[in-house]
């Protein structure tokens, strides 16, 4: 009997994978085809069960998956839902079918189901030629959010207030995406210090989902960058029970039955409404899961994967644990050198400074998510966690090479001024 990943770059890294989800089966790895995966190869053929790759073609990898008796199947990429989903229906493993993960992965069919079903009803329109542009005004208005109908890390979205840049916007964005999502813009409530939205994490079996966690954010970085997270979020108890209801009625509408599944929600005036729904398990959850919970994510997908665990029960921290980003800036460039990282370390109630970037990386520009560092910790409260990672943004500073001239960026910068 093997535990079927399909790999590529997303939640889980592969070590977390390696270390947490085969000690109880052995780990059959179906490697995408893309430059990331193909780098890391030689550490997966070392150290997994098996290796068959999607290059090899579909028919090849289900005969494998056959011989070496797949009995479960599961991803931490939001890029390969698809092909996980199509293996599973092959192979009769349990799975979200393809229908449902279509839904997952397609933000446009995903707002017209959630419509239907009356669980949210965000204005919304499809663009795949500047030509449709002016249509989409009219059904959407402003401000409105240009964003791929399939992506990731925030890559190519941003806020519009005028119908020229909002055209110019759309002209761009078509020479690197086949299709665009225009969604009114849910102008959030005034949470500060915290950030406007909040996530649902879940656990989906056929029986239903069941939530167990709601994950506080601090406030985007410029255009729609995160820059923190932590549990537990600090919601009153009724709201807090409006956001679960809405992320349940969400999955069930979506016809999610299985894995986890990270929802994000915003906190508007007029209460939660649905940013979008992720059929894989959140950015970054892993490492605040272990820390304010003792709670293995990898090896909780696993276990789900093969029908043999139930999903946790609410988690409920007695402490405020957090991650702060720096991310890094939409004019790109070389990454030169970072100060401050061993003062933040020794920061009380600072848990870890990680970099994720290393002096001498060459960063494109862009909208999308680049993560300089994490910084991880815990604090007694949630007031006392703002004054700790006031603390870590004060600290940190950035010097990069950007068009051939030195320039120094300070992490308050960088989470203000993209």
């Amino acid at each position: 009997m093997a535990i079927v990943v399909v790999y590529d770059q997303g939640a889980a890294s592969p070590r977390e994978i390696i270390g947490r989800l085969g000690t109880s089966e052995p780990v059959v790895v179906v490697l995408a085809d893309s430059a990331h995966a193909r780098q890391i190869r030689p550490l997966l053929e070392e150290n997994c069960a098996g290796l068959v790759s999607l290059a090899d073609g579909e028919d090849a990898v289900v005969a494998r998956l056959r011989a070496v008796g797949a009995k479960g199947i599961l991803t931490f990429s939001e890029r390969m839902l698809t092909d996980t989903a199509l293996l599973a229906a092959r192979l009769d493993l349990p799975f979200n079918t393809p229908e449902t993960v279509k839904g997952l992965t397609d933000k446009s069919v995903q707002r017209r189901r959630l419509h239907e079903a009356g669980v949210d009803a965000v204005r919304s329109a499809v663009v795949t030629t500047a030509g449709q542009w002016p249509d989409a005004l009219a059904q959407v208005g402003l401000p409105a959010v240009v964003k791929p109908v399939r992506g990731e890390g925030s890559r190519n979205t941003v806020r519009v207030t005028d119908p020229d840049h909002g055209a110019a916007v759309i002209e761009e964005f078509l020479r690197a995406e086949p299709a665009l999502v225009v969604e009114e813009f849910l102008e959030g409530a005034d949470w500060a210090p915290f950030g406007d939205y909040v996530s649902v994490e879940s656990a989906v079996t056929p029986d239903g989902p069941r939530h167990f966690a709601v994950t506080g954010k601090l406030p985007l970085a410029p255009p729609f960058r995160e820059s923190g997270q932590f549990w537990p979020a600090p919601l009153p108890p009724e709201q807090e029970a409006e956001v679960v209801a809405l992320a349940d009625g969400a999955l069930r509408a979506l016809g999610v039955t299985h894995g986890l599944v990270h929802t994000e929600i915003k906190l508007t005036p007029a209460g939660p409404r649905l940013i979008e729904v992720n059929g894989r398990l959140g950015g970054k959850q892993i490492e605040l899961a272990t820390r304010a919970a003792g709670l293995d994510l990898v090896a909780l997908a696993g276990e789900l994967a093969l029908g043999r665990s139930a999903p946790p029960a609410p988690v409920r921290p007695d402490r405020v644990h957090f991650q702060c980003y720096v991310p890094g800036p939409t004019s790109g460039g070389l990454l030169e050198r970072v100060d401050g990282a061993a003062v933040v370390r020794a920061l009380p109630g600072i848990a870890a400074y990680r970099p994720t970037v290393r002096p001498g990386t060459l960063l494109a520009g862009g909208t999308g998510t680049v993560l300089l560092d994490m910084t991880c910790g815990s604090a007694d409260n949630h007031q006392a966690m703002i004054a700790l990672v006031e603390q870590v943004v004060s600290h940190l500073a950035y010097e990069f090479t950007v068009d051939g001239r030195r320039v120094l960026r300070t992490a308050r910068d960088l989470l203000v001024n993209p």
